[in-house]
């Protein structure tokens, strides 16, 4: 942690340029990466193919083989140049990809580079995967992907917290993140400010979503639930985060998943990350309807979501608690403490509460999560693809009602059998 943070201080931004297809080729025609593409730069095809909210994304093809490279730009791509960004998200992207690798194993992209001049990664080409996002609009299932994502949280926010990690050492970690400022504000201020406010950054489907938007903004109880969601993600360190784990930020084939994009690190809440993944996935079940064709009404593909949220959270139960009962090193309930029998009664009821608490922090995140998507600035293709706006905003507001309940109401859904209750009649 201490040579990663050495790094990001002494680098300036005198050396950075953005990189175009001659520029990327002599960077790479002078790392050792190049033996992966195989013969000489002149063979190499470069290709842009970003299409996100930040970055500019190369794929290099050679004869040899393939490398992703990532490149931050001083500004918000779907912004333009009106909107700077700082260049450091990149070093938080390979902070965060260093610290995890070794407890995720495959999960995420081999890095074969990090560039602090250029704020650039080199990293494997996924190029059999896709965006779960782009699969999930098409109704592609994927038998793996809740597994891996669930067991994908549970060990990067275990071996990241207190439980794994001595004080000093979680608190060194924490120092390094903090200073994440840029993106850290990107998410306070576009998932708990302005949604529940008039912004120039918000759109919704209009004039469709015009009386709902603005009835949210004139909820008090919900801005009230929403601030006390804000307060847990500004305060609670519990672990180290990805920050923005979406399901544009899943690359998966039907056997395997990897998580991208992780450049919005931070430490926080665990269950901030439960709930963006969770999220999105009822995102897409609320979208299911606006894809539907006289060939496939989407009705088993809604199932299927359903069963990959659940799927999700309890394999993250189950591979956390595993982690907790077998591996708990850190100063958080010290393995020292438990003796007897009635210490251990007491432990596993701590672990049962503990959990308990995570899940009602998914279900809140999940909840503000899927509120920006649709009455924020930046917006999911589930429901941007689809081309009528009457039926988009219909789906629309069967996720923004679910939402606004589960925030207003927690008490409510202790349990996912009542979020299945209220779903389904929210979908109706």
């Amino acid at each position: 942690m201490r040579t990663v943070a050495r790094v990001a201080a002494d680098t300036t931004q005198r050396d950075y340029k953005i990189l175009d297809p001659p520029g990327l080729t002599a960077l790479l025609a002078s790392l050792a990466t190049r033996v992966r593409l195989g013969g000489v730069p002149s063979d190499w095809r470069v290709r842009e193919v970003g299409d996100g909210n930040l970055n500019l994304v190369f794929l290099v093809d050679g004869p040899a083989g393939s490398v992703c490279v990532k490149q931050a730009l001083p500004y918000v791509r779907a912004a333009g140049p009106s909107w700077p960004m700082t260049l450091e998200r990149a070093f938080f992207e390979n902070a965060y990809y260093s610290t995890v690798a070794p407890h995720v194993g495959a999960r995420i992209p081999e890095i074969f580079h990090y560039d602090p001049a250029l704020y650039c990664t080199v990293m494997e080409c996924l190029s059999g995967h896709i965006i779960l996002r782009q699969g999930l609009i098409a109704g592609r299932r994927y038998p793996h992907v809740a597994r891996d994502l669930g067991e994908f949280v549970a060990r990067a926010c275990f071996w990241t917290s207190s439980f794994a990690l001595s004080c000093e050492a979680k608190m060194e970690a924490e120092r390094l993140f903090a200073a994440n400022h840029a993106l850290t504000r990107i998410s306070v201020d576009l998932i708990f400010g302005d949604p529940y406010r008039l912004s120039e950054r918000n759109r919704h489907t209009s004039p469709q979503l015009d009386s709902l938007a603005a009835e949210m903004r004139a909820d008090s109880a919900l801005k009230v639930a929403v601030a006390r969601m804000g307060m847990k993600f500004m305060t609670q360190s519990e672990a180290l985060l990805h920050g923005d784990l979406h399901s544009g930020s899943v690359m998966v084939t039907p056997e395997d998943s990897r998580v991208i994009d992780p450049e919005f690190a931070l430490y926080g809440p665990i269950g901030f990350d439960l709930g963006a993944f969770f999220g999105n996935l009822l995102l897409s079940w609320f979208a299911q309807p606006g894809h539907a064709t006289s060939q496939d009404d989407r009705i088993a593909q809604q199932e299927w979501l359903w069963q990959q949220a659940v799927e999700f959270w309890n394999t993250f139960h189950v591979t956390f608690l595993g982690l907790w009962s077998a591996s708990c090193e850190g100063d958080a309930y010290p393995k020292g403490l438990w003796s007897t029998a009635q210490d251990f009664v007491a432990l596993q009821a701590a672990r049962n509460a503990y959990l308990e608490g995570t899940f009602a922090d998914m279900l809140g995140f999940a909840a503000c999560k899927m509120i920006r998507r649709i009455l924020g600035f930046a917006h999911v293709q589930d429901f941007e693809s689809i081309p009528d706006p009457a039926r988009r905003a219909h789906c629309e507001t069967g996720a923004l009602t679910l939402a606004r309940h589960v925030l207003t109401h927690p008490r409510q859904f202790p349990s996912l059998n009542a979020l299945r209750d209220a779903l389904t009649r929210r979908g109706e």
